[in-house]
């Protein structure tokens, strides 16, 4: 059962928006960002799980949630960033929900990084070491 699981707190692991390579500030409301897995550790992580999804209210008080999206990644290497997917800037008004899962050695981590409704924006951006450009950086 999963409380039988113990579950120690990640450390060195990130999720980070940044506008890609043809993206400028000016152009934040278009087509143009990823989102990538930061592992700033020594060492691998084993079997990573990165479930997706973004959740909100629309002006009117209707709740919106965009589908559920999974990616797997057998390995992540130490001090690497990992494309996980585009996002669409028309989903930034959204709660942006990342929740990742791995393995290091046999202990399990698990940990959801969620980007508040307008976080991603120029505003926001601050330089990402791993990926030598600036992004917007949850940890």
């Amino acid at each position: 059962m999963k409380k039988d699981i113990v579950f120690d707190p990640v450390e060195g692991v990130s999720i980070t928006v940044v506008p890609d390579d043809n993206a400028t500030e000016a152009s934040e409301n278009q087509l143009g960002w990823q989102v990538y897995l930061l592992n700033h550790n020594d060492f691998a992580l084993q079997n990573v799980i990165v479930s997706s999804k973004g959740y909100g209210v629309d002006p009117e008080g209707e709740p919106i949630r965009t589908s559920t999206l999974r990616h797997v990644m057998l390995e992540v290497e130490p001090r690497s960033a990992v494309l996980i997917e585009p996002i669409d800037p028309a989903l930034f008004h959204l709660n942006n929900q990342y929740w990742v899962s791995y393995y290091v050695d046999s202990k399990i981590f698990d940990k959801k990084f969620i980007f508040v409704p307008d976080s991603i924006v120029s505003d926001n951006l601050t330089h990402i070491a791993l990926l030598e450009r600036p992004g917007v950086l949850h940890s």
